[in-house]
């Protein structure tokens, strides 16, 4: 069995702000949520949107970077290997949560404070490869 990581890639954009904390041991952590949209044709033909939402996890100056510069609605680009964490809620349930881990963050485009609740463009050229 190969031992590498595998890694993947995502553009969306956040849902919310960024919430960034820090370890005990002050290490930067920041966590948000970021959707990414396709099309497709329905039973019927019909084009529909679907929107899938995704856990992103950055640590360090990256974490503390989003924390303070990302804001909900912006596009992000997110590199990084997937992790799924478990844990039991108080009912003993046994719970999961898969999460991107960043090792590559870029934020694509700005909003200005005139954005209003429109997101920034999603043209391809703002992708950094």
């Amino acid at each position: 069995m190969d031992r590498r990581q595998r890694q993947m890639c995502i553009r969306g954009s956040l849902g919310s702000d960024p919430e960034g904390r820090f370890t005990a041991g002050g290490t930067a952590v920041t966590t948000f949520s970021s959707a990414t949209n396709e099309s497709r044709r329905n039973s019927d033909g019909n084009w529909e949107d679907h929107t899938e939402w995704h856990r992103c996890v950055l640590f360090g100056k990256q974490a503390e970077t989003a924390a303070e510069y990302v804001k909900k609605g912006q596009m992000v680009y997110v590199e990084g290997r997937l992790q799924t964490r478990s844990w039991e809620d108080k009912d003993g349930v046994k719970r999961y949560s898969t999460e991107v881990v960043g090792n590559s963050f870029t934020m694509l485009g700005r909003r200005s404070a005139d954005d209003g609740d429109n997101p920034p463009p999603t043209d391809d050229d703002d992708l950094p490869f």
